[in-house]
Parts: structure tokens; C-alpha cells; sequence
């Protein structure tokens, strides 16, 4: 038996780089013998590196994580997309409860960015891409500032080597079911989380 089942894999390369760009916080992943080190961060895709691209990010200093992100050292990034709770009630045919999830691995080498004129640029890039208002941000990088933020920062570099795209997505069901799933997960997608951002928060 093949796992996971093939009609889950995503093969489109497009759809891999659609996911990271639309969703980039990623949960990066390294291992040193028999501990586990994690952590939440933005990845910006590069495509002009290697043959997959490379992605971008910023973690503090003083984060044991650190050591484990440069030489070429082995790490993984995770990216989240949509995903949600699909009914039985949800389809036109008797089905079993599932959840369905949109999920990006990539596997990389981790080296770092080498100075902090780099570390700023790629800071300023970032915050280029991420800006979305109507009066975007623009990081100044001869502000003071910026100059002492870089002193805590690390900036890091991720030759992306294989990746794999988990969309599961009903796909194994009649097509009006897959897109009967596909309505609910648009609809949690766009959920309120008012209530929980504020009950979270309360002091």
C-alpha cells in the first residue's frame, strides 16, 4: 500500500510555490541527535537559487535553533495552509468524518546570510513583500534602528533540495462531494475569530 495515497500529492511545482507565497509562516524544523528544534517564522521563496529556489528568514540570536542553520546543515519547513473539519453531513454520498488540509514540506540546507548590510537588505525585501496596504511600509536600512536590530537577528538561507505537497482535499470522492468539501473549507477559511482573538488577550 502506498502512503500517503497519490490522489493527496500535489505535483504541480506551481502549486508548492502558490502555497509558500500565500502562506509563509513555516514551522522550520532541525534535529541534533535526539532533540527536536522548532520554530515559527516567515519564509520568503527566492527563485533564483539551486534548482527548486531557496527561501529567506530571520530568527533571533539568542535561539538555540540558531546553531543548527548554517553549513549546509539538514531542515525542514512546514507550511500551513487551509484545512478544517469535513462532515459526513457535507456530502451528497455516505461518508466517514475526515479533516482536510492543504500542507507544503520542504526540505533544505540551512547556511547563513553572511553580514548584516545582507541581513537588512533581505529584511527590507521581506517587508516589501508582506506589505499589502495601501501606504506599505518601507524599511529604511540606514535607520539607526534597523542598523542595532540587525546586531539580534540571523539571517538565513534555505537551498531548497526535495519537496512534497500534501493537498488533501476529498479528492477520492465523486466530484460534486470533493466540491461540496471544497465550499466548506473556503467557508471555515474565511471563519471570525474575533471571539477567540479577544478571549485570548483578556487581562
Amino acid at each position: 500500500m502506498n502512503y500517503p495515497p497519490k490522489h493527496h500529492q500535489e505535483t504541480d511545482f506551481k502549486n508548492i510555490i502558490a502555497t509558500i507565497k500565500e502562506f509563509p509562516l513555516a514551522t522550520l524544523i532541525s534535529a541534533k541527535d535526539s532533540e527536536i528544534f522548532t520554530t515559527h517564522v516567515p519564509l520568503i521563496y527566492d527563485e533564483t537559487y539551486g534548482e527548486f529556489g531557496k527561501l529567506v528568514g530571520h530568527i533571533d540570536k539568542f535561539n538555540p535553533h540558531v546553531e543548527l542553520l548554517q553549513n549546509g546543515i539538514p531542515a525542514q519547513a512546514i507550511f500551513h495552509g487551509p484545512n478544517c473539519y469535513i462532515s459526513p453531513n457535507v456530502y451528497s454520498t455516505t461518508q466517514f468524518p475526515t479533516w482536510n488540509y492543504v500542507k507544503v514540506h520542504v526540505s533544505a540546507k540551512a547556511t547563513r546570510i553572511p553580514n548584516n548590510d545582507d541581513v537588512l537588505a533581505s529584511i527590507a525585501h521581506m517587508t516589501s513583500v508582506l506589505e499589502t496596504s495601501e501606504n506599505p511600509y518601507v524599511l529604511d536600512e540606514k535607520n539607526p534602528r534597523a542598523q542595532t536590530l540587525a546586531d539580534y537577528i540571523i539571517g538565513v538561507k534555505l537551498e531548497i533540495t526535495s519537496w512534497e505537497g500534501k493537498f488533501k482535499l476529498s479528492q477520492d470522492k465523486l466530484s460534486k462531494d470533493t466540491h461540496l468539501a471544497k465550499d466548506v473549507l473556503i467557508q471555515k477559511s474565511r471563519k471570525d475569530v474575533t471571539a477567540f482573538i479577544d478571549g485570548i488577550l483578556k487581562k
